[in-house]
């Protein structure tokens, strides 16, 4: 099973316009276009019924104190968790790629609607809630359920650049068995044991301007 991407070369630096902010002299950031990536995969598994894509970064700092705060960084040892950026589940077994901008290409206020998607274009997929979620669920402005992909912005004082791995699974279930409001915890818990092959790619991505130099 393969996966790759047009807008990314595996284990390279994902363009700003498929972030949720880039780097801004004056403010630190600014919003981006948000669009989703080109992804595109082949050689399924025989059996696959359906796909799950899952999209995460797995370095998010566990405790927010320093998070863009002036004067501060976010130190490299600090433990990180993970935050989920994407779920797509129930993508029928014959699609075999997404285009640029397909699911995202602005940052919603607010977040996106969901889970079913708008206009369907493929066949009954779903997205599931994304952890932008909760991150601005004291926001007046921003609260809001963010259903599908909403892009990169990591901490712009942190001391390492974030992974962003985009994962897909060829499963044996025509729907995953998620219903509602499902989170990327909620996928990864219904995947087991239903998992015929994956295949992953990993972007980088910071908005701190001495790791962009």
């Amino acid at each position: 099973m393969k996966l790759w991407s047009d807008s990314f070369q595996d284990g390279a630096v994902i363009p700003g316009e498929f972030a949720f902010a880039v780097a801004d002299p004056k403010n630190h950031v600014a919003l981006s276009s948000n669009k989703n990536p080109h992804l595109a995969w082949s050689d399924l598994p025989p059996g696959t019924r359906s796909l799950v894509l899952v999209v995460h970064d797995p370095d998010v700092p566990s405790r927010g104190d320093d998070v863009n705060q002036e004067g501060k960084t976010v130190p490299a040892d600090l433990p990180r968790v993970d935050f989920f950026h994407w779920t797509m589940v129930d993508i029928p077994a014959g699609v075999t790629e997404l285009a640029a901008g397909q699911f995202s290409s602005a940052v919603t206020t607010r977040g996106k609607a969901g889970p079913a998607i708008p206009g369907d274009p493929l066949s009954g997929a779903r997205h599931g809630l994304n952890d932008y979620t909760s991150w601005f669920a004291g926001d007046g402005d921003m609260s809001g359920d963010y259903f599908g992909y909403d892009g990169p912005c990591p901490p712009w004082n942190d001391a390492i650049a974030h992974r962003y791995i985009f994962t897909l699974y060829a499963i044996d279930q025509e729907q995953l068995t998620v219903t509602g409001k499902f989170t990327g915890t909620d996928v990864h818990n219904a995947l087991q044991g239903h998992v015929l092959a994956q295949a992953a790619i990993t972007g980088t991505y910071t908005l701190n301007p001495d790791l962009i130099k």
